[in-house]
C-alpha cells in the first residue's frame, strides 16, 4: 500500500513545488531540481501500484521510506509556498530543508530505483516463459486429443470433441490472485462463479458480506481466485481487489491495519500495531466499490474485526463454516459429480482427460468413487498412482475403502483416503512430506531451509534432497514457486529467493500422520497453529523426555516466564517461528546436545530483539543457523565457538550495530563455518575485515543488499572460496584486487550490479573459474587475461557484453556464451 500513498503524495508535491517555482524567488532552484527528481519518480511508482502485486517485506519497507520522505518533502513545499515573500530568512532555511530532502531522494532513485525496476522486469520475465510455455503444452495437448478424436471418429459415430482454444485457455493464469496458477476451470467452478458474482455485484439490500463455503480439499480457494480473476468482477470494482489469507492463528492487528490502508486510502505512518483513533474519526475517501477476500477464515470473533462496513466496501469471506450472523448470503461449494471427478483424477494419474485404454477402467473408477469427490483427494491419490502397476492400485483401492470406517468425520475420512497415497511413498520421500508439517500454515517455507533440514536429519546429499523435493511437487504433495525447478536445477543455482507451499489440508495430513503415537512418542512435535503460550499437553507431560527428532513451536512475544523447562535428548531440528518485537530464547535449548539446525523466523512487522543469547553456548552441534528479520546484537569477545556450524543464513536482519566496529575474530567463533548467506539485510554498508580470517568459508552469498558498496579488501585470503555470488547490490562499484587470488573460486556471480563498472585486470589468475553470470551489469569491458581462463566453460551475460566476450571465446574452445534475456523497454511502466 506505500505505493499508492507514495503515488498520492509524488502527484500533489508536483503541484505545490510549481506554486513554489512561481512565488517564491530564494527556493526556486531547489523546488525546479526537487520537481524533476519526483518527475523521475512517479512512473514506477505508478507502475508498482497498479501490477497488483504484493511486494517483499524489503521492498515495502524501502517504499514506506520514500512515502515518508515525500510526505515531508510535501509539507516542506506548503510551508514554502505560503511564506511571505519579505521573509528572507524562512525562505532560506525552507530552501536549504528542501535540498537535503532532494539529496535523499536523489540517492534513493540511484540506487533503490533501479534494483525495483530490475526486480519487475525479472518478474514480468518469468512470469512471461511461464505463460508461454503453459499456452504451448496446452496447445499440443489440445492438437493431441484433435487428433484422437478424428481418429475415432472416423471408427465409430460419437459425439464430436468440444474442447476448443478457448477453453483451453480458461486454465492458464493471465494475471491474478496469489501468484498461482489457476487450474483448468470445470462445470461447477464455472456455475459457482456465475452465483458468486450475482451476489457480489448485487446492488439492492444489504449484502455486503458473501461467504463461500465448503470442507477442507473442496476448492474454496480455487474459486475464490477464479473470481477475482473474472473480467466482470475486476471491472465492477475497478480492480480495487485485495486477497487477504487469515488462517487458523493470524496476526489479526496487523491485518486489521493493512485492511484498513487498503480500504480507506488512509496510510498509517508509524510504528503503530493497530489502527489509531484519530485514523478511524478520518474516515474512508471515495476510491470507489471495494472487494476484499478474507480467506481460509475460522474464527467468528476474528472475522467480526475485519469487516468494517464501510460504504462501497464489500467482503468475500472463505471459509470452511457458515458465519451465518455475519455473512449475508453463502454459496455452499459442492462436491464434484461422477464425470468431472473422473476427468480431474486421470489429468493427475494419465495426463489425460479419460481412463486410457491400456489401464483397467472398473479398478479407476473404484478408487476415484473412494476419492468421494474431493478435487484436492482426486489430485493427490492421482499423482500418487501414476505410472504404478495394477497391484499397487488394487492395494490403493483397498486402503481407501478401510478409511471408510475410521471415523464419522467427513474431514478424517479425506485424511485417511489420502494417508493411503502417502504410505505408498518410498521411505525418505515419506518423512520428507511428513516433516513439511513442521512449518506454518499459508506461510512460505524457504527452500534453504528445507534442503537443508533434510539433508541434516535424513543423510541426504544435497542433489538428493531437491530431488525428492521435485517428486513431492510431481505428486501435487506441495507446490514450488514459479519457476523454482528451472532455476535451482543449475548446480550452482541459489535458493535464496525460493520457496515452496503447501495446501492447509496436506499440511493437516502431515500431522494427522505425525499425531498417531503418543505426544512424549512423537518424531516430530509440532505446534498445528500459533498461540500466545506453549500447549497445555506439552506442560502436563513435560516431566517425561520427548522422543521428538524436529520441534516445531509458533507463538506471539515470549518472556522468560512463558517457558518451561522440557528435555529433547534426541532433537535435530528447532524451529521457532514468532511474531513479537522482544524473544526470549527457551531455556530447554540446553536439553538438546543433538540440535544440528536452528532456524528463527520472525513473521511480525518489525525486527525482533532477541533475549538469552547465552543458550547458544549449549549447541555444541549446531551445524546450521537461519536467521530472519532479527536485530542482531554485536559480538561480545567471550562469544562461546560453535565450532561444528557450517551454515549460516542471515535473511532480512538488521547487521550495522553488529558488524560495525566489532572486536570479535570471527574465524575463532566459527572455525568451521562453510556457507554464509546474506539476504536482503538492506542497513548493510560494509562486510567486517575479520570476516577474511575465515578460511573454511566455501561459499559466501551477499544478495539484495542494497547499501553494500564495497568487500573488504583482504578478501582474496579466503583461499578455501569456491562460490562468490554479490547479486542485486547497486551501490558496489568494484571488487577487491584481491579477489584475483582466489585459486579455488569456480563460480562468480555479479548480476544485477548496476554501478560495477571495471573488473579488477588480474581475474584471469582464476585458474579454476567455470562459470560467471553477469547479466544486467554496466561492465565498461572485460580483463584481457581472461583469455586464459581454460577452465572457463559458461558465461551468462547481456548481449552487449557478449561481444565483449568474442576474443576470449577464440581461446576458450569450449566457452558458451548466454545471452540472457533482457527487457530495456520500459513503456511497460505506464500502461
Amino acid at each position: 500500500m506505500d505505493t499508492f500513498f507514495a503515488g498520492e503524495i509524488a502527484t500533489e508535491l508536483v503541484k505545490e513545488l510549481i506554486k513554489v517555482i512561481r512565488r517564491t524567488v530564494m527556493c526556486r532552484p531547489t523546488a525546479e531540481q526537487l520537481k524533476r527528481n519526483v518527475d523521475a519518480l512517479l512512473p514506477i511508482i505508478q507502475e508498482i501500484r497498479h501490477s497488483g502485486v504484493e511486494l517483499p517485506q524489503a521492498r515495502q519497507s524501502q517504499l514506506s521510506d520514500l512515502a515518508e520522505h515525500l510526505r515531508l518533502a510535501l509539507d516542506l513545499a506548503r510551508k514554502a509556498a505560503a511564506s511571505p515573500r519579505w521573509n528572507v530568512y524562512r525562505s532560506m532555511q525552507l530552501a536549504r530543508r528542501m535540498e537535503k530532502l532532494d539529496r535523499w531522494i536523489a540517492r534513493w532513485l540511484e540506487r533503490q530505483m533501479p534494483a525495483h525496476v530490475l526486480a519487475d522486469v525479472h518478474h514480468l520475465r518469468v512470469e512471461s516463459a511461464i505463460r508461454l510455455d503453459r499456452i504451448e503444452r496446452h496447445l499440443q495437448d489440445g492438437a493431441a486429443a484433435a487428433t484422437a478424436a478424428a481418429a475415432a471418429a472416423a471408427m465409430t459415430m460419437m459425439k464430436p470433441v468440444t474442447v476448443g482454444v478457448a477453453e483451453m485457455m480458461d486454465g492458464l493464469e493471465l494475471g491474478g490472485v496469489g501468484g498461482e496458477a489457476a487450474p483448468p476451470v470445470g462445470a461447477a467452478v464455472r456455475v459457482g462463479k456465475e452465483r458468486v458474482r450475482e451476489m457480489l455485484m448485487a446492488t439492492g439490500g444489504r449484502v455486503e458480506v458473501v461467504g463461500i463455503c465448503g470442507i477442507g480439499g473442496s476448492g474454496k480457494t480455487t474459486l475464490a481466485k477464479e473470481i477475482c480473476r473474472d473480467p466482470r468482477i475486476r471491472s465492477y470494482f475497478s480492480d480495487r481487489i485485495f486477497f487477504e489469507t487469515v488462517s487458523q492463528s493470524p496476526n489479526l492487528e496487523s491485518l486489521k491495519l493493512k485492511l484498513w490502508e487498503q480500504i480507506t486510502g488512509n496510510m498509517v505512518i508509524g510504528a503503530y500495531t493497530q489502527i489509531p483513533q484519530w485514523q478511524m474519526a478520518l474516515g474512508a475517501r471515495d476510491k470507489g466499490p471495494t472487494l476484499i477476500v478474507l480467506d481460509d477464515v475460522w474464527s467468528l470473533s476474528e472475522l467480526e474485526q475485519l469487516i468494517f462496513g464501510l460504504p462501497g466496501c464489500k467482503t468475500l469471506v472463505v471459509s470452511r463454516f457458515k458465519f451465518p450472523t455475519v455473512i449475508n448470503n453463502t454459496y455452499e461449494l459442492e462436491l464434484l459429480g461422477e464425470e468431472e471427478a473422473l476427468s480431474l483424477f486421470c489429468q493427475a494419474a494419465f495426463e489425460q482427460q479419460s481412463i486410457p485404454l491400456t489401464a483397467d477402467k472398473k479398478l479407476v473408477k473404484q478408487v476415484v468413487a473412494e476419492c468421494k469427490g474431493l478435487p484436492l483427494a482426486l489430485k493427490v491419490i492421482g499423482a500418487s498412482l501414476r505410472g504404478q502397476p495394477p497391484k499397487i492400485w488394487a492395494s490403493a483401492k483397498n486402503r481407501l475403502s478401510r478409511g471408510e470406517t475410521i471415523s464419522d468425520s467427513h474431514e478424517n475420512k479425506l485424511l485417511e483416503r489420502m494417508a493411503a497415497s502417502i504410505e505408498c511413498l518410498s521411505g525418505k520421500v515419506r518423512e520428507c512430506f511428513l516433516d513439511l508439517g513442521s512449518f506454518p500454515e499459508d506461510k512460505k517455507i524457504p527452500l534453504d531451509v528445507l534442503i537443508n533440514m533434510w539433508m541434516e536429519i535424513h543423510d541426504l546429499d544435497e542433489e538428493d534432497a531437491f530431488a525428492i523435493l521435485v517428486e513431492l511437487s510431481n505428486k501435487n504433495l506441495l507446490t514450488l514457486v514459479k519457476d523454482a525447478q528451472n532455476r535451482a536445477g543449475d548446480i550452482y543455482s541459489s535458493y535464496s529467493e525460493l520457496s515452496v507451499t503447501q495446501h492447509d489440508v496436506l499440511r493437516d495430513l502431515a500431522l494427522h500422520m505425525n499425531n498417531r503415537e503418543s505426544l512424549n512418542s512423537r518424531k516430530r512435535l509440532i505446534m498445528p497453529r500459533r498461540e500466545e503460550g506453549l500447549p497445555r499437553d506439552w506442560e502436563r507431560n513435560k516431566d517425561q523426555h520427548f522422543e521428538a527428532q524436529i520441534v516445531s513451536i509458533h507463538t506471539g512475544e515470549m518472556s522468560e516466564t512463558d517457558w518451561f523447562q522440557m528435555h529433547f535428548p534426541k532433537a535435530e531440528v528447532l524451529i521457532l517461528n514468532f511474531s513479537s518485537g522482544m524473544y526470549f530464547l527457551p531455556p530447554f535449548m540446553d536439553t538438546m546436545p543433538k540440535l544440528k539446525s536452528l532456524v528463527l523466523i520472525n513473521y511480525g512487522n518489525s525486527s525482533t530483539v532477541l533475549q538469552n543469547l547465552s543458550s547458544f553456548t549449549a549447541l555444541n552441534n549446531l551445524r546450521s543457523l537461519w536467521v530472519e528479520k532479527i536485530v542482531l546484537p554485536p559480538l561480545p569477545r567471550t562469544t562461546v565457538p560453535l565450532k561444528n556450524l557450517r551454515k549460516v543464513f542471515l535473511v532480512q536482519c538488521e547487521l550495522n550495530n553488529s558488524l560495525k566496529g566489532s572486536k570479535v575474530d570471527l574465524w575463532m567463533t566459527f572455525p568451521r563455518l562453510s556457507s554464509l548467506t546474506i539476504d536482503h539485510c538492506i542497513d548493510l554498508n560494509e562486510l567486517p575485515s575479520s570476516i577474511c580470517e575465515v578460511s573454511t568459508l566455501e561459499s559466501v552469498s551477499i544478495s539484495n543488499c542494497h547499501d553494500l558498496s564495497e568487500l573488504p579488501h583482504e578478501f582474496g585470503k579466503l583461499g578455501s572460496l569456491q562460490i562468490l555470488r554479490i547479486y542485486a547490490c547497486p551501490a558496489l562499484k568494484k571488487l577487491p584486487q584481491s579477489i584475483c587470488q582466489l585459486k579455488r573460486l569456480k563460480y562468480l556471480d555479479i548480476s544485477q550490479c548496476l554501478n560495477l563498472r571495471d573488473l579488477p585486470e588480474e581475474l584471469g589468475n582464476l585458474k579454476n573459474l567455470e562459470k560467471i553470470d553477469m547479466r544486467e551489469c554496466s561492465l565498461r569491458n572485460i580483463p584481457r587475461s581472461l583469455s586464459s581462463l581454460r577452465s572457463l566453460g559458461h558465461v551468462v551475460c547481456d548481449e552487449e557484453m557478449a561481444l565483449l566476450w568474442k576474443e576470449a571465446e577464440r581461446h576458450i574452445p569450449d566457452l558458451r556464451i548466454q545471452i540472457a534475456e533482457q527487457c530495456y523497454n520500459l513503456d511497460w511502466l505506464v500502461e
